[in-house]
């Protein structure tokens, strides 16, 4: 079984060589660039990331557009510059931008509460919607959470006191947009923007010429997953694109062009401090706020000593991107990943392309695994030796805590998905062993042994997820259907 892992990694790892130097530079004489095309390709094979796209602007030109590695670690075909990736999170800032557009024209006033313009009241029952206008949707201000639960979406904290990431938002925006334009949301960035700019190959909703053209997601193994194709738009989550494609945004955003001095100076300037703690805080007041990192309209913004840089990450499980603008230099960097390990990547990427000096805060806030850290260097360990002999390898980095219990339950569901029960049933039991005070480690260890038809021991570790958390709704439901069969 060993052997069989070990000959697919290595594989895998020709596919991706194989196709690096099918790929075009325009400026390989640049440092900055000369580096990135020496170290991407070691990031990502350290990082199981199958392909990846990226483009590099300085002075306000794209100077460098880089393919790298495939666009399916089964079929081995090469990622190409007119590549299609899912933009995820980075649809945001586009839809920002449009939106400042029509601040520009008259159209839509920052400081309006947004019932101003829909005929009926988004939700019901709560007069705090009143406050919400676009600025403070715009800067992660509303209190929705991120996305709701099921049909019901309600307003967490007052609008406008404290920053908390919502995708919600960003689809209430939606939703006001196309009642002033009286055009569907792609129409309407079709028409203010891609066109425009020149962003031939970017869309919300899936295209015809995108099945040719796309890329497909993989998990932390670089094993494929089913690819999404929007049918319906989504202002905060649904753009397809490509590295050159983004790279026109990112120009007009450095160049000054397409919204008013004043309006860009605003999107640039902190409209909120971040909780340092937290991205997602709709249950919780800051302890205190970020002194470097902010929020302004559709971007996050870092002032650090040597440079104040806007930034924004993308994250559609199977589908990771970044991006890092630095006005005052105009220049920036954007990759697009197919891999949920692609923001593993992204601080050297990040360092590399634009000369950064020391950590970057940003990515300590956001908390994604390095492609370097225990955590990632055991799940290759779990995929290419085996669970028993990773186990026993990372030993003490499991007990110390080095390898946190979220990553050890991803591992388990990467596990489960590639229908190997037995393994994810061994990770599962480690983790409840590592933390037998977590109703999640119980929780997913039940989800094992239920899709394994262990029904007694399913049973018996949902109870205990509930015991630990009585609030766990998904152990209720579970335990009823498991009951009933």
């Amino acid at each position: 079984m060993n052997l069989r892992k070990t000959f697919a990694a290595i594989v895998f790892s020709l596919l991706i060589l194989s196709s690096f130097a099918k790929s075009q530079t325009v400026n390989p004489s640049d440092p900055a660039i000369s580096q990135l095309q020496t170290d991407i390709p070691n990031l990502m094979q350290q990082a199981d990331v199958p392909g990846l796209s990226i483009a590099v602007i300085q002075h306000g030109k794209t100077e460098w557009l880089h393919a790298f590695g495939v666009k399916n670690a089964k079929t081995g075909q090469p990622v190409a510059d007119d590549t299609i990736f899912e933009a995820a999170s980075l649809s945001k800032p586009v839809f920002a931008y449009a939106v400042l557009k029509l601040v520009d024209q008259g159209k839509l006033a920052l400081d309006t509460p947004l019932t101003t313009y829909l005929p009926k009241p988004y939700i019901d029952g709560d007069p705090r919607l009143e406050k919400i206008t676009g600025r403070i949707v715009l800067s992660h201000r509303t209190g929705f959470p991120n996305w709701r639960n099921g049909d019901s979406l309600t307003i967490k904290f007052t609008p406008g006191e404290r920053f908390s990431y919502s995708g919600e938002g960003f689809v209430y925006l939606q939703k006001v947009v196309e009642q002033i334009t009286g055009k569907p949301l792609n129409d309407f960035m079709t028409e203010t923007v891609f066109a425009p700019l020149g962003m031939t190959s970017s869309s919300y909703i899936w295209r015809a010429d995108y099945d040719d053209r796309t890329a497909t997601g993989h998990d932390s193994g670089a094993a494929p997953r089913p690819k999404q194709k929007p049918t319906e738009a989504n202002a905060a989550s649904s753009l397809h694109t490509t590295a050159h494609d983004y790279a026109l945004f990112l120009e007009a955003i450095l160049r000054r062009t397409g919204l008013k001095s004043s309006t860009l100076r605003q999107l640039e300037t902190p409209q909120i401090a971040v909780d340092p703690e937290c991205t997602n805080c709709t249950d919780r007041t800051p302890k205190e706020l970020s002194k470097i990192l902010f929020w302004g309209l559709g971007l996050g913004i870092q002032r650090t000593a040597n440079r104040t840089a806007l930034w924004h990450w993308g994250d559609n499980g199977a589908f990771k991107c970044f991006v890092m603008l630095v006005p005052k230099e105009k220049s920036a960097v954007v990759f697009f990943a197919n891999s949920e390990n692609g923001l593993a990547v992204a601080p050297a990427i990040v360092h590399d392309a634009l000369g950064s000096e020391g950590a970057q805060p940003v990515f300590t806030w956001l908390h994604y695994e390095s492609y370097d850290s225990p955590s990632l260097q055991f799940s290759k360990a779990v995929r290419e030796k085996g669970v028993p002999q990773a186990i026993q390898q990372f030993d003490s980095q499991l007990k110390a805590g080095t390898i946190s219990e979220s990553a050890v339950n991803g591992i388990g569901y990467s596990l489960l998905s590639r229908n190997q029960a037995s393994d994810a049933i061994r990770i599962f039991q480690l983790n409840v062993d590592l933390h037998p005070q977590s109703a999640n480690t119980y929780d997913s260890l039940g989800e094992a042994y239920m899709n394994a038809n262990e029904k007694s021991l399913a049973i018996q570790n949902y109870e205990k997820s509930l015991q630990l958390n009585p609030n766990n709704n998904s152990a209720t439901a579970m335990l009823k259907k498991l009951r009933e069969n």
